[in-house]
C-alpha cells in the first residue's frame, strides 16, 4: 500500500470526464451517464505474471503492394523487363514509349547478361532528326514517382550499344513537360554490357513523376535492370523511411514474413522462393504473385526481411512454403528437396561465414548471423491432403539441425489437442466487430499444457470495418485484452494486413494506408500503440463489476520506461452508453505520482469514423494529464471508446524484478 507521504491520498476520489463529440471534448452536462461499473486491480507482486517478451509484433505480407511500391523504396516498376514473362517479344508495362513507330522501335529480347533473368529491352532509334527532347521510353513507377525538391535519387542501369551513343536520363512530370532533374550519359560502343550509375538531384517537387531514358541519335541500345532509389532510405537499407518510422512507433517484438498466401502461391510455380530473392538485386529473376495478382522484382527478398527485422529490433519469424499451394501439393514421398531447401535457408540466416550459405549472406554485407528462432511450416494449410506428412518431414529435419528453433503448426490447438508435435500453433481470425469482441475470452478454457498459441492474423472485417473504422479498433482492443490475460498460453499476436497502397486496395481494412508520398494510421494502428508496452510487462488480475459488463473489456499491466514505472489500466467501452467507472487499485508497493499520470482515449463522434489522407487524425488517441490520480478514482468513459490510464509509480520491488 502507499505511504502516508504519497503525493496522492490513497482513497481520493478523482472525477475525470473522457467524452468526445465529433473529435472535440464535451462537458459532463452534455452527455448523460447511464451506466455504472467498478474495476478492481490487484497489483500485488505475488499475483503478477510476466507477459511474454514476444507477445505483440507484426505480420508483413506482400499484399496491396505493401512491399513493391510500398516499404521497399525502389521507384521503378518492372525494372528488369521480366514482368511480361520469359518469351519475347513481351509486354513491357508499365514502361511506355516516347515517340512513334517511325522514330523509335522498342522490343524485348533475350540478350541480357544476367543468367537468371534473361530478358532485356532493345531500343532502336530510327529518326535522323529526332524531335526535341529525343525519343525513348519512360517508367511511371508505382502510380507515379514521388520526387522531392533538393533530394538525391540514385539511378543504376545496365546498357549495351555497338556504337558510342549518348542517352539522357530525366525525372519529369507525368506528362514529360516539366524536367525536375536531367543528366547526359555517354555510352561507349562495345559488345559488352556496362553498368552505369548516375545521381540526380531534383529541382522541384512532383508527386506523380516519371523516369525518362531518351536518345537523339540514330542507333541501337540495350537496357536492363534499371533502378532508381532515393538516397535517404532507412539506415541505407532500401526501406521507405516514413513507413518504417510508423512501424518503429509500435515497438514490435517480432516480424512474421513474407506471408500469408504470398508464401503459398495459387500454384507452386508462383510461390515465393527465397533463393531467387537473395544475392545482387540485378540477378534476381522476380516472380508473379498469383494470389494477389502482381509482379514483384523481389528486391525486397529474404535477406531484406531479415535485415528489416534487425532494424526494427524484432525477432524474425520465417514463414516458408511446405510444398503446398492453393491448388497443388507435393506428395510427402517427394518432399525431401523442399526440406533441404529450407535447411539451406536457415543456414543462410544462421550459418557461419565459412558455411556454404552463410558465406552468401556475408557477401551481401552481413557476416553476423541473423537470430532466426521461429519458423512457421506453411500458411493456413492444415487439413490439406499432404500437410501432416510434409509437416513432420520439415519438423524432424529442423529439430535435428536446429534444436533451438521454435516451430509453428498451421493447425489450431486452442480447443482440441494437436495430433503432431509443435512448439506453437497458428490461430487466425477475421470476423465482424461483435463476433471479435465476444472472442475476448477465447483462450480462457484452452489447455495450459502443450504448444503455445500464435495469433498471427487477427482483424475485424466486413461492413462494420470499412477501410478501418473506430468500431473495428474497439473490438480488436477488447480481443487483445483477452490475449494479455491469457498470455500464459498465448505467446505471440499480430494484426493483418499491415499495409495497403491506396492504389491497390485488394484487402481492407489495413493498419497503415499510404500512397507515393503520404501515409496515415487507421484506428486499428493507433489501437495497437496502446498495447506497445505490454510485451514483457507484468499483468495483474482484475475484476469488473457492472450490469453493463457485457460491453466492457479491460486489463491491467505494470510496465517500465527507463527510470519510471507505470500501472496501465486499459478498458474498452464497446457499448452505446457512457459509463461512470470507479477504479480501485490495491497491492501497489510504492505510491502514485500524479505528476506523471495520464489518460489516453481513442474515440470519435461515430463508430464508423475513419482516417483519410484529407483528415489523417480524425480518429487518434488523445492524451491528457491525470493531475489528481489515485489508487481509487472515478472516471467517466464515453460510449464506444478505448481508454488507457497510466498511473506513475514510485520505484518498487515489482518493477525492480522486471
Amino acid at each position: 500500500m502507499g505511504s502516508k507521504e504519497a503525493p496522492c491520498r490513497a482513497h481520493a476520489i478523482f472525477c475525470f470526464l473522457l467524452l468526445f463529440c465529433a473529435g472535440t471534448k464535451c462537458l459532463a452536462s452534455e452527455f448523460e451517464v447511464t451506466q455504472e461499473a467498478s474495476l478492481s486491480v490487484d497489483a500485488s507482486p505475488n499475483l503478477a505474471r510476466k507477459i511474454p517478451d514476444t507477445l505483440f509484433g507484426m505480420f508483413f505480407e506482400e499484399i496491396n503492394h505493401a512491399g513493391a511500391g510500398g516499404i521497399w523504396a525502389e521507384l521503378v516498376s518492372n525494372r528488369g523487363f521480366e514482368a511480361g514473362g520469359p518469351h519475347t517479344p513481351s509486354n513491357i508495362d508499365p514502361w511506355s514509349i516516347i515517340g512513334d513507330d517511325s522514330s523509335v522501335f522498342v522490343a524485348t529480347d533475350r540478350m541480357s547478361c544476367f543468367s537468371r533473368n534473361t530478358v532485356a529491352l532493345r531500343m532502336e532509334v530510327l529518326c535522323e532528326n529526332c524531335p526535341d527532347g529525343g525519343v525513348g521510353i519512360y517508367n511511371p513507377g508505382f502510380w507515379g514517382m514521388n520526387i522531392e525538391d533538393g533530394k538525391t535519387y540514385n539511378l543504376v542501369m545496365h546498357v549495351k550499344s555497338p556504337e558510342t551513343t549518348e542517352l539522357t536520363v530525366s525525372l519529369t512530370s507525368s506528362d514529360g513537360l516539366q524536367i525536375l532533374a536531367s543528366a547526359a550519359i555517354r555510352v561507349s560502343g562495345t559488345s559488352n554490357w556496362i553498368k552505369l550509375d548516375q545521381s540526380l538531384v531534383a529541382k522541384g517537387t512532383d508527386r506523380t513523376s516519371r523516369l525518362q531514358i531518351t536518345a537523339n541519335k540514330k542507333g541501337v541500345v540495350w537496357l536492363d535492370q534499371v533502378s532508381l532509389m532515393p538516397s535517404d532510405t532507412y539506415k541505407g537499407h532500401g526501406f521507405r523511411t516514413e513507413l518504417i518510422s510508423m512501424l518503429m512507433d509500435l515497438k514490435p517484438r517480432f516480424l512474421r514474413f513474407p506471408g500469408g498466401c504470398f508464401v503459398e502461391g495459387s500454384w507452386l510455380r508462383n510461390a515465393f522462393r527465397w533463393r531467387d530473392s537473395i544475392g545482387p538485386w540485378e540477378e534476381r529473376p522476380g516472380h508473379y504473385g498469383d494470389v494477389w495478382n502482381y509482379w514483384t522484382d523481389d528486391g525486397l527478398g529474404y535477406y531484406e526481411f531479415l535485415q528489416l527485422s534487425e532494424d526494427l529490433g524484432a525477432a524474425p519469424v520465417w514463414v516458408f512454403n511446405n510444398g503446398i499451394s492453393h491448388h497443388d501439393e507435393v506428395d510427402t514421398t517427394a518432399i525431401a528437396p523442399f526440406v533441404k531447401d529450407i535447411l539451406d535457408s536457415l543456414e543462410f540466416a544462421r550459418g557461419s561465414v565459412e558455411s556454404t550459405w552463410g558465406s552468401v549472406r556475408a557477401a551481401m554485407g552481413h557476416p553476423e548471423p541473423f537470430p532466426v528462432k521461429h519458423v512457421a511450416i506453411g500458411n493456413e494449410d492444415c487439413g490439406k491432403k499432404n500437410y501432416h506428412g510434409n509437416y513432420l518431414k520439415f519438423y524432424n529435419a529442423i529439430r535435428e539441425a536446429y534444436p533451438d528453433i521454435q516451430m509453428i503448426s498451421n493447425c489450431d490447438g486452442s480447443s482440441t489437442p494437436l495430433d503432431h508435435p509443435a512448439d506453437l500453433y497458428d490461430f487466425h481470425v477475421y470476423t465482424d466487430s461483435k463476433a471479435l469482441f465476444s472472442m475476448r475470452n477465447t483462450f480462457d478454457k484452452t489447455s495450459r499444457s502443450g504448444p503455445k498459441a500464435f495469433v498471427s492474423e487477427y482483424a475485424v472485417t466486413g461492413k462494420d470495418a470499412g477501410r478501418g473504422s473506430l468500431l473495428a479498433s474497439l473490438a480488436e482492443a477488447a480481443f487483445l485484452t483477452g490475449l494479455e490475460k491469457n498470455s500464459d498460453i498465448v505467446q505471440m499476436a499480430s494484426y493483418a494486413p499491415l499495409f495497403v497502397n491506396d492504389n491497390d486496395q485488394t484487402w481492407n481494412p489495413d493498419a497503415i494506408v499510404f500512397n507515393s508520398w503520404q501515409q496515415y494510421g487507421t484506428p486499428s494502428y493507433w489501437m495497437q500503440k496502446l498495447f506497445s508496452e505490454s510485451s514483457g510487462a507484468m499483468i495483474h488480475p482484475i475484476t469488473v463489476s457492472s450490469n453493463y459488463s457485457g460491453s466492457l473489456a479491460a486489463s491491467a499491466i505494470t510496465w517500465h520506461d527507463n527510470d519510471n514505472s507505470f500501472l496501465r489500466v486499459k478498458i474498452v467501452n464497446f457499448g452505446p452508453d457512457a459509463v461512470s467507472l470507479t477504479i480501485l487499485t490495491t497491492g501497489i508497493e510504492g505510491s502514485v505520482n500524479t505528476l506523471g499520470c495520464t489518460a489516453t482515449v481513442l474515440t470519435s463522434g461515430s463508430v464508423m469514423d475513419e482516417n483519410s489522407f484529407i483528415n489523417p487524425n480524425k480518429v487518434v488517441p488523445v492524451t491528457v494529464q491525470l493531475r489528481n490520480a489515485a489508487e481509487e478514482m472515478q472516471v467517466t468513459l464515453s460510449p464506444h471508446s478505448f481508454t488507457a490510464f497510466d498511473l506513475a509509480l514510485a520505484q518498487s520491488k515489482l518493477v525492480a524484478e522486471m
